[in-house]
């Protein structure tokens, strides 16, 4: 049996309708969701925001124990127990939730608490429920649902009970084999990356079907999806390393600069490459990571740690005691770009952002104390009617985007200690979002060595659920008017209390010692 429970704030607590209410007084371009001056309007007496949850496999002791437990505080809380929304006949209501296959972080946490109070794990589903006024027009509600409801991750939700939460079982068909890949044409080849949803182009296909021919096999669709992952813009910068076959710089006085750069560049090239350097193709990677080279080159990087694990950058340091001792430490330092998700669904994008930037120094055994923020988008004062068909409004990006990146780094533990933020036209098509983080760790916590026949691999990490599927492919893709509602698996979302709890596994040092790489 499915119970239903609802959550509301009490007046004085209810921050985030308040919050909400002010938005939508001052919506951008939105005369019918604006409030006249002296009263509510068009969106009521006052805007109410509720957290539903759909609860299965307790009883009913079981239910209200759990719920009044973990679900409601008294000082700051109301609860109902009912099937409907605690609302007056004439209201307008709607609810919002997660895609089916979406990670949804509170009700894996409402499962994980009911089964510390009762030793039996529910399956729990969750809901916010938003409640207005009888004066808000069905015009008024339409507008403020495309809103709110962003497709790539959430949809409206019946009010009817479900007859089970029990999520359907699904059995992968057997993996197929491309039969005929290896013979196929070049317009055979875009047809079938155009079925398969691969981001390759027709250069990086043919490639791999002259590969599969020196193999003489046909490839499976498995093998063909790992190369168009590895070899996406996520994970080889493939944008970044893009030839420059010729660069052309104005003869405008201010571009003096851009001429002096171009010229160091050059000149820098010839003394780290030598004879090499005409072989060698120009990029914005190379240009990137240019200056490194030349640094090492002539001796001057003698602390940069070296080894396998690139994860993230690390340089070897002498930390410093209050008592006058130091110590050999490693520090890291991470930087993660999340533009694409960020774009299409702001909160997880952003959340992720941070969450990906502390995983890899993470891994290299670190503890990350300290981020950053660096984001950009185009003007969020822009009515909805300015913005470009297929995206979401700039207001609503920014606004969730910094909730997402705040929530992550609240719920893990770090701190935040800059924040910049630019507004420019040139990040209307694309959000610029970037999270970077520093850590460290004593340098004799961490063993490098090569993996070996026997080695116990473990892999370790939170629940999921189909988000974040060709979440990398997508950054290679083109995108049109309809990417946000194909997009719906391709950003994930975070498990910031999960990551939290590696974080202070990875804080014991006798952990640390027995991870090779």
């Amino acid at each position: 049996m499915i119970r239903r429970v609802y959550i509301e704030k009490k007046e004085g607590f209810d921050t985030e309708a308040r919050q909400l209410e002010e938005e939508l007084k001052d919506f951008p371009g939105g005369k019918n969701l604006r409030v006249q001056e002296g009263n509510l309007g068009p969106i009521g007496p006052r805007l109410r925001v509720l957290w539903s949850y759909d609860i299965e496999g307790l009883d009913e002791e079981q239910f209200r124990q759990f719920a009044e437990a973990f679900l409601y505080e008294p000082q700051c809380d109301n609860i109902f127990y009912c099937l409907e929304p605690p609302a007056d006949e004439e209201n307008r209501f709607f609810a919002i939730e997660y895609n089916p296959g979406q990670y949804d972080q509170r009700a894996d946490s409402a499962e994980q608490c009911a089964e510390l109070l009762t030793g039996i794990k529910p399956r729990v589903r969750t809901a916010k429920v938003y409640i207005f006024g009888k004066d808000v027009s069905a015009e008024t509600l339409e507008r403020i649902k495309k809103y709110l409801i962003n497709p790539v991750d959430s949809r409206e939700l019946s009010q009817e009970l479900p007859v089970s939460l029990e999520e359907p079982e699904i059995i992968p068909a057997d993996i197929i084999t491309l039969t005929g890949f290896i013979n196929s044409s070049a317009p055979e080849l875009e047809t079938l990356a155009k079925s398969y949803g691969l981001a390759m182009s027709k250069e990086d296909l043919l490639f791999c079907r002259d590969w599969f021919k020196t193999e003489d096999r046909d490839p499976t669709l498995t093998e063909l999806k790992v190369l168009d992952t590895y070899w996406s813009d996520h994970c080889r910068h493939s944008t970044f390393n893009t030839v420059l076959e010729e660069i052309k710089i104005g003869n405008e006085r201010e571009n003096d600069s851009l001429r002096k750069a171009l010229e160091l560049y050059e000149e820098t090239r010839r003394e780290v490459y030598g004879a090499k350097a005409d072989m060698r193709p120009r990029s914005l990677m190379d240009m990137a990571t240019l200056g490194t080279r030349a640094l090492k080159k002539k001796g001057m990087l003698p602390d940069l740690d070296e080894s396998p694990e690139v994860n993230a950058c690390s340089i070897k340091l002498n930390a410093e005691f209050c008592d006058g001792t130091t110590e050999p430490w490693l520090l890291f330092f991470k930087n993660e770009t999340h533009n694409h998700p960020t774009e299409i669904e702001p909160f997880g994008g952003a959340a992720t952002c941070l969450g990906g930037a502390i995983r890899d120094p993470l891994s290299g055994r670190a503890y990350v104390y300290q981020a950053m923020r660096i984001t950009g988008g185009g003007d969020p004062r822009i009515s909805r009617s300015e913005t470009l068909p297929g995206k979401l409004p700039q207001i609503k990006i920014a606004h969730e985007a910094a909730a997402g990146y705040s929530s992550y780094g609240n719920q893990i533990g770090v701190a935040a200690g800059h924040l910049a933020e630019f507004y420019h036209p040139g990040f209307i098509a694309k959000r610029m979002e970037l999270g970077a983080v520093i850590g460290a760790v004593p340098e004799d916590w961490v063993r490098r060595e090569e993996p070996a026949p026997g080695d116990v691999v473990i892999l370790v990490g939170g629940k999921t659920g189909r988000d974040g599927i060709g979440g990398a492919t997508s950054s290679s893709k083109v995108q049109s008017g309809e990417s946000v509602k194909s997009a719906s698996a391709e950003v994930q979302k975070g498990n910031a209390l999960e990551e939290r709890k590696i974080v202070r596994l990875f804080r014991k040092k006798e952990v640390c010692r027995l991870i090779k790489r």
